[in-house]
């Protein structure tokens, strides 16, 4: 009789079991219904980097902005930036000055809010980056990634000028860049954001972007490639992404 009942408990249990089981992962695939995300993958030029004086990783921003009503949420900028940590200088303007227009100076709406959408880390060491963003399925931005690699001198943008005896202050070298593209939150598509400007930084305290020009020899190289794929979240009990609803650009 015992033996009948510990028999009796263990397909029970077991049941119960392959019930539970069977329920969460159900709900993990629940989950990813009608979910996107935005892969952002980079790749740095080592080389590039090593040629350059101070031989640092670029500082950099990645942000969506929704062309219908200009607002701008932040997808990742790397510590330096976001904190001014600039070892003695309280402010870099010069660094990503289109970054600092936006999300600094009030230049664009952004939106905000407690649980703060920017991912914000440290400046990528490996050749290798990669970031994820939650987007509503089927809402369409623009992409804008501005880079700047400091101490990327060139004949156009040196050190120190012979001609008008004044120093890049900041040593900045060759202007930060700024990439752009137009996507569409839809599982399967990739983008290749392209340079789009210059972004300059002026007196007054002015953001001015131009074409690329002749200008520019190295920096175009930091960023040797470039991707923005829509994929769905790959089913996890806990997801690495934060998926509250302040956290998906709609």
């Amino acid at each position: 009789m015992k033996k009948h009942l510990n028999k009796k408990t263990t397909i029970i249990l077991g049941l119960c079991f392959v019930i539970v089981a069977g329920s969460i992962a159900g709900f993990v695939i629940w989950r990813t219904q009608d979910r996107v995300q935005a892969e952002f993958n980079i790749h740095i030029n080592q080389t590039a980097i090593y040629l350059s004086t101070y031989s640092e990783p670029p500082q950099f921003a990645i942000w969506l902005e929704n062309p219908q009503n200009g607002q701008c949420q932040q997808v990742f900028v790397t510590y330096r930036v976001s904190r001014g940590d600039w070892e003695g200088k309280s402010d870099v303007p010069v660094a990503l000055p289109r970054w600092k227009t936006v999300f600094r100076d009030g230049g664009a709406q952004t939106v905000r809010s407690d649980e703060e959408i920017a991912v914000s880390g440290a400046t990528p060491r490996d050749e290798y980056f990669r970031v994820r963003a939650e987007i509503q399925p089927g809402s369409e931005w623009i992409c804008w990634v501005e880079m700047n690699l400091a101490g990327d001198f060139n004949e156009f943008y040196p050190q120190f000028n012979q001609l008008t005896f004044q120093e890049d202050e900041f040593a900045c070298g060759q202007p930060a860049l700024l990439y752009r593209a137009k996507i569409k939150a839809e599982e399967g598509l990739k983008y290749t954001p392209e340079i789009a400007f210059m972004s300059l930084w002026e007196e007054g305290n002015v953001n001015r972007l131009v074409p690329l020009d002749e200008t520019i020899t190295t920096a175009h190289e930091v960023f040797d490639e470039i991707s923005i794929v829509m994929i769905k979240p790959k089913p996890v009990i806990f997801n690495k992404y934060r998926i509250g609803k302040q956290d998906v650009l709609k």
